[in-house]
């Protein structure tokens, strides 16, 4: 055990009140229990690629064919519950690819996970810097990079308070390929030598899967329908919605000012972020006798308020919304992807709070292809998105110009795991 496993303990017990109220699964593969996978083949490399939930996840879907294609192996590792069942579904059937859990970093756990997996390259999605895991890999001579990476104002004030705790851990990764320069700055602040931070772009740019106005989505027609969603009426879909903790605007979650925001005779459906988050979502929605719920397959006559708590269909319900509200944006939980529903031809209204896709929304503002509104404007600006379908269509075909414009960081972040492979990665 190292120093940092004797503060974990503690921590642990300090904040099992929390964790514990979250149901999770998978116990004994987040202390590295995991199968051992099969021996690489003769005189291939094994990249292990971390990300943590559902988004960073999706993000891979480019890049993990690019690996394959070039011989590699890949390992794909997910933290939450959601982001392992997402990375199975897009992942667990592709020969040379393998999917698990990410261990805890507690040594122990990190040991048995890296004797599992035995990875010759790690490349972590966005921000993933655990120490006790990094360290390890560095004792193995296994490089660590950090792809897609981001490191928001809030996370970096976070991390600026254990600086010197957390410089060490920054300055052992091997490369750091970011997605614009105010994210490189915070980088090389944290102790990440100059020499080894790259501005690569967005590989979400690459991973939208681009639909054209009135191109069919598979599946959304089968959504509807299930919902009991009347297609003939406008419909406002609210996606990776949360609570509106600390802010200002109307209740205390944004299923409730989706509620309140929407004309009279508009249908609204959320889709909470978070699974645990569905009840109070259902209740802000109109509850028992107006709100149908996806888990339950009930249809409610007449109904104009749905709720999508289960996983994998947000995309399905982007492709049938006439205006799309990018949830997280209106609290202070700094912003969901704002890449897919303008990518599904919908125009698409943005809180003010994206501290989490700066970036990518500031392309888009600057290209006229987002609404930007805080909660009190919100009604005014899903009507006018309703009432001005030229307005509208103008603004998705900027959007999709814009998705275009900005693609081929996939291929860049390829391009550095493979340079690391075959420069630095750990003796076959």
């Amino acid at each position: 055990m190292t120093p940092l496993d004797l503060l974990y303990i503690p921590l642990a017990a300090a904040t099992a009140p929390w964790w514990a109220r979250k149901t999770r699964s998978g116990w004994g593969e987040r202390f590295g229990k995991i199968a051992p996978l099969p021996a690489k083949a003769a005189g291939a490399w094994r990249v292990l690629l971390h990300a943590v939930s559902v988004g960073e996840v999706a993000t891979l879907r480019g890049l993990v064919p690019m690996l394959r294609e070039a011989g590699v192996e890949v390992v794909v590792s997910a933290s939450t519950d959601t982001g392992l069942a997402r990375a199975k579904a897009l992942f667990g059937g592709l020969a040379g690819v393998f999917v698990v859990r990410f261990a805890l970093d507690f040594s122990p756990a990190v040991a048995r996970f890296l004797e599992a997996v035995k990875p010759d390259v790690v490349a972590m999605v966005e921000l993933e810097v655990w120490p006790n895991f990094v360290r390890s890999c560095r004792a193995r001579g296994v490089p660590v990079l950090v792809i897609n990476g981001r490191l928001s104002a809030r996370s970096f004030r976070g991390y600026s308070r254990l600086r010197p705790f957390f410089r060490r851990t920054f300055g052992r990764l091997s490369l750091a390929c970011v997605q614009d320069a105010e994210y490189a700055e915070r980088f090389r602040a944290m102790g990440v030598d100059a020499a080894r931070v790259r501005i690569t772009g967005s590989m979400k740019w690459d991973a939208a899967a681009v639909a054209r106005p009135g191109e069919t989505v598979a599946g959304a027609a089968e959504l509807a329908a299930a919902l009991g969603i009347d297609r003939g009426r406008p419909l406002v879909v609210g996606g990776s919605t949360a609570p509106m903790s600390g802010a200002s605007g109307e209740g205390s979650c944004e299923e409730a000012l989706l509620h309140a925001s929407v004309p009279a005779g508009v249908q609204v459906l959320c889709a909470p972020r978070k699974p645990e988050h569905a009840a109070t979502a259902y209740a802000a929605l109109g509850g028992a006798g107006r709100c149908v719920r996806r888990s339950t397959g009930e249809l409610i006559a007449g109904a104009d308020r749905f709720l999508l708590d289960t996983i994998g269909e947000l995309r399905l319900a982007y492709a049938l919304a006439d205006v799309v509200v990018v949830g997280r944006t209106f609290g202070e939980l700094g912003g969901s992807d704002v890449i897919e529903p303008v990518s599904l031809s919908r125009p698409t209204i943005v809180g003010p709070a994206v501290s989490n896709f700066a970036s990518v929304v500031a392309t888009f503002d600057a290209a006229g292809a987002i609404e930007r509104c805080t909660a009190s404007e919100l009604p005014g600006a899903i009507r006018g998105l309703l009432a001005d379908r030229e307005r509208a269509r103008a603004m998705v075909e900027r959007g999709l110009s814009c998705i275009h414009g900005q693609q081929g960081a996939t291929a860049r972040h390829a391009a550095a795991i493979l340079e690391s492979l075959a420069s630095g990665g750990a003796a076959r």
